[in-house]
């Protein structure tokens, strides 16, 4: 019998070893070689099907794409975060960075590192791959990253249904527990990539963490108003159900405006980390109305968007202004159509949770058009300090209370002249003993009060200046007005 199996068997390779032979010598090589390339992955299919291996399942391989469309692909960016718990500190290749402000050095994900990890008794292996851009080439292709999640064949349905969804939960978990606020700003270049911003999104956007110290207990601003905004801020977040049941998106928009230096800026770092919202800042001055809605697209839900200054961009003043013909249309980068589809157009409903903030010198300067009902729904005034912010002041800087006895005469100063929160702040930190900083408080206001009287006495000794102008030149006009009445008289007289 054996003797049979071995005769049949070296008969078959002579067999073979001819057909080589003859195929080597009749078929040029270049054919060979496409159709070996063309029917080897069939082949090896084929193989496998009919002698499938006990030891090597077939394997499976899911591609979490970084975007999906115009989107960010949620898949990808939960899969970022949870896997650096997966990172073993002995692994052959780590990306590790630390910022200044950062307490910890942070392990990241480099490119084709695999990353294994263990799921309902199974074995899953995670690894990122980074497709560089193509500038040579005439189809310009840009930067691609996306992971690839391999897998037994057998275990794919406890993968898409069991398994990514505690991804999800896990990196949701770990993005809202003891996480900072992030301050967005975008890039000077696309295409993606890291920097040492952090990841961005999609490339657009850079961070860095918000470790601003304001807090609605800091802010030196009315107390009512700063009531009225938190009960405000504490309304929205709570009232998912209700924007859409009266078909609204969930967003608010507000106007924050007054003097420079009285704490504008302040007042979004401490609705930041009073909602634990990350801060997208957006510079209008060179954005085009399709970045505009990239840039949106590519923010968090649960996010502020803030525009600083918007009275400083010529194309979002009042159009009724005399500036406002001065500017040729073909010059504009960003429209003002653009914005307001922006606010409350339909590119406004691409998320959920989202504050939207304008910081203004100068309201008068801004176009009506931005500032109607719907568009920004609370107008705040961050007026000049008042006596109740100076208790507020004084309480952070100097941790005095109220009844300290220079009080009175700062609060009266302070009622009667405008001073900003800022300058009283700046006086304060000046000296660390108390009595010594409100002392130079109360040099400051003084002086202010004295150089407004001189203001004031000036502007009323030029009025009666000007006063007795008016009446000399009236007295003159009579004059002249009676001797030429006189002189028409004599002539006719004469006649």
């Amino acid at each position: 019998m054996a003797t049979r199996y071995f005769s049949a068997y070296a008969s078959m390779a002579a067999t073979v070893m001819l057909f080589r032979s003859i195929a080597n010598d009749a078929i040029p090589q270049p054919v060979r070689s496409f159709f070996l390339s063309t029917i080897s992955p069939y082949l090896s299919r084929l193989l496998r099907r009919l002698f499938p291996s006990p030891d090597k399942p077939e394997r499976t391989t899911l591609v979490v794409d970084e975007n999906a469309g115009l989107l960010p692909n949620q898949i990808y960016e939960s899969a970022e975060i949870y896997l650096q718990t997966k990172l073993r500190p002995y692994s052959d290749r780590l990306r590790v960075h630390k910022t200044a402000k950062q307490k910890t050095i942070t392990l990241g994900l480099v490119q084709d590192l695999p990353v294994q990890d263990r799921f309902a008794g199974f074995d899953l292996t995670w690894q990122l791959v980074h497709v560089e851009p193509n500038h040579s080439s005439e189809n310009y292709r840009q930067e691609k990253r996306y992971f690839e999640l391999s897998f037994d064949k057998s275990n794919k349905e406890a993968v898409v249904n069991d398994y990514l969804p505690l991804v999800l939960l896990r990196a949701k978990e770990i993005k809202s527990k003891d996480r900072a606020v992030r301050l967005y700003s975008t890039r000077q270049y696309r295409g993606g990539g890291e920097d040492e911003y952090g990841a961005g999104r999609s490339g657009m956007w850079g961070y860095v963490n918000l470790d601003h110290p304001a807090t609605f207990e800091t802010l030196a601003m009315d107390p009512d108003l700063k009531r009225a905004v938190i009960e405000d801020l504490d309304r929205f977040v709570r009232r998912k159900d209700y924007y859409r049941r009266v078909g609204k998106a969930w967003k608010r928009g507000y106007l924050l405006y007054g003097p420079p230096g009285t704490g504008k800026s302040s007042l979004v770092a401490a609705m930041a980390n009073y909602l634990k919202f990350d801060v997208y800042d957006i510079e209008l001055t060179s954005v085009y109305n399709s970045d505009l809605r990239t840039m949106l697209l590519n923010t968090d839900n649960r996010s502020i968007v803030v525009i600083e200054d918007i009275d400083c961009s010529r194309q979002m003043q009042n159009r009724n202004g005399p500036s406002h013909a001065a500017v040729q249309r073909s010059q504009e980068q960003l429209t003002l159509s653009g914005l307001l589809n922006f606010i409350d157009g339909l590119w406004s409903t691409c998320g959920d949770e989202r504050i939207i903030i304008f910081t203004t010198n100068h309201k008068e300067k801004i176009d009506p058009a931005l500032l109607r009902p719907g568009r920004m729904d609370m107008h705040i005034n961050m007026s000049y300090c008042t006596p109740q912010g100076f208790d507020t002041l004084a309480k952070n800087y100097l941790e005095v209370d109220e009844v300290h006895p220079m009080f009175g005469e700062i609060k009266d100063l302070i009622a009667e002249i405008e001073i900003t929160p800022a300058e009283v702040a700046e006086h304060l930190m000046r000296n660390e003993d108390a009595d010594m900083a409100l002392e130079g408080v109360v040099d400051l206001l003084k002086k202010k009060k004295r150089a407004r009287m001189e203001d004031n006495n000036k502007a009323n000794d030029d009025g009666v200046v000007d006063l007795l102008k008016k009446k000399r030149a009236r007295t003159e006009d009579n004059d002249k007005a009676n001797d030429d009445g006189a002189d028409h008289e004599e002539n006719k007289t004469g006649q």
